[in-house]
């Protein structure tokens, strides 16, 4: 039993994506979950194994599908409750009652509804704190005006939100009077308005990861696999982390450790990571592990939004906003 759950992990992850999803169910993994449960109550195992994607089919083939199904079924019994907890990765994980115990069930569902990953696990109860927003007292993490890209709390005004990590995640750049954000034919990074600008430490805080060295992609490219390029995450006393990706290359300006004041160079903005043009991707999150994490909305204390004064405001998508001096 102990090699089957191992061999579903391995798959399963094989398989499925590197990417962050919401915390709401999703449609199309409540339909596949609630067929799932239907199909193992009733030890239709060949049935929950046409489920599969091609590349879960041949990682995992039908007779191992089944002597795992059928393994699980015979120790744990029936399931007898399914609740959506929040996704991991790909992964919709569901606190799963049967009639012998009680586990994660982990789903993944591609584009076509098929399931891509599928693995089973000891259900532990979440310790991570609960954080609703930023207590600490914040400016913007720069200086001059900027455009917020993405930010808010609809998909239709941050595509973000359908992150746990980066739920309450802006993307800021710069942006001239016709609302381009570079000059020429933006073929270059020096194009953009945003590239080589300054970042700083919208608080005092200390520095607990600082990352450099990652090549700036060209406009149009990504680099998917270091998906937050040169970055820093700082912790204040409040235990708010604050994480800053995309620096510009060997500009990062602070080092694990480091104690820090509002204000404080960071580095420079650049298009480093999964980023496809100069920009500045700021968010707070609960924990550091990004992977675990939960995103915390982020207000500012006092600053100019679209040339009007504001108070403890967080920015939406197509506001300009600067630091009050």
């Amino acid at each position: 039993m102990k090699y089957l759950f191992s061999l579903m992990l391995l798959a399963a992850c094989m398989l499925t994506a590197n990417k962050l999803f919401g915390q709401a169910e999703k449609p199309a993994y409540k339909r596949i979950a609630d067929k799932f449960e239907s199909f193992y109550n009733e030890a239709k195992y060949d049935s929950i194994f046409a489920m599969f994607s091609p590349e879960m089919a041949k990682a995992l083939p039908a007779d191992q599908a089944s002597e795992f199904l059928s393994g699980l079924r015979s120790q744990t019994g029936k399931i007898t409750k399914r609740q959506f907890v929040k996704y991991e990765m790909t992964y919709a994980s569901y606190k799963t009652n049967f009639d012998q115990a009680v586990f994660a069930v982990n789903i993944s569902v591609d584009k076509n509804e098929q399931i891509n990953g599928l693995f089973v696990k000891p259900f532990v109860e979440s310790t991570l704190p609960i954080m609703q927003r930023n207590t600490t007292k914040m400016k913007l993490p720069f200086n001059g005006q900027w455009t917020i890209v993405w930010g808010g709390d609809t998909k239709e005004l941050n595509y973000h939100v359908e992150s746990q990590a980066q739920k309450n995640a802006f993307d800021i750049l710069i942006t001239d009077a016709k609302g381009s954000t570079h000059k020429n034919e933006g073929v270059f990074n020096d194009d953009y308005y945003a590239f080589g600008q300054e970042i700083i430490a919208p608080c005092d805080g200390e520095v607990i990861m600082a990352v450099d060295g990652v090549k700036d992609n060209k406009p149009g490219e990504m680099n998917p696999v270091y998906l937050t390029g040169n970055s820093v995450i700082i912790k204040t006393t409040n235990n708010e982390y604050l994480l800053f990706a995309h620096f510009k290359n060997h500009s990062v300006a602070v080092k694990e450790g480091q104690k820090i004041k509002q204000g404080t160079l960071l580095g420079h903005c650049g298009n480093s990571g999964n980023s496809s043009e100069p920009h500045l991707h700021f968010h707070i999150q609960n924990v550091e592990n990004m992977n675990i994490a939960t995103g915390v909305k982020c207000y500012f204390e006092k600053l100019m939004v679209n040339g009007k004064e504001q108070t403890d405001y967080s920015p939406i998508k197509n506001d300009r906003v600067e630091n009050i001096h």
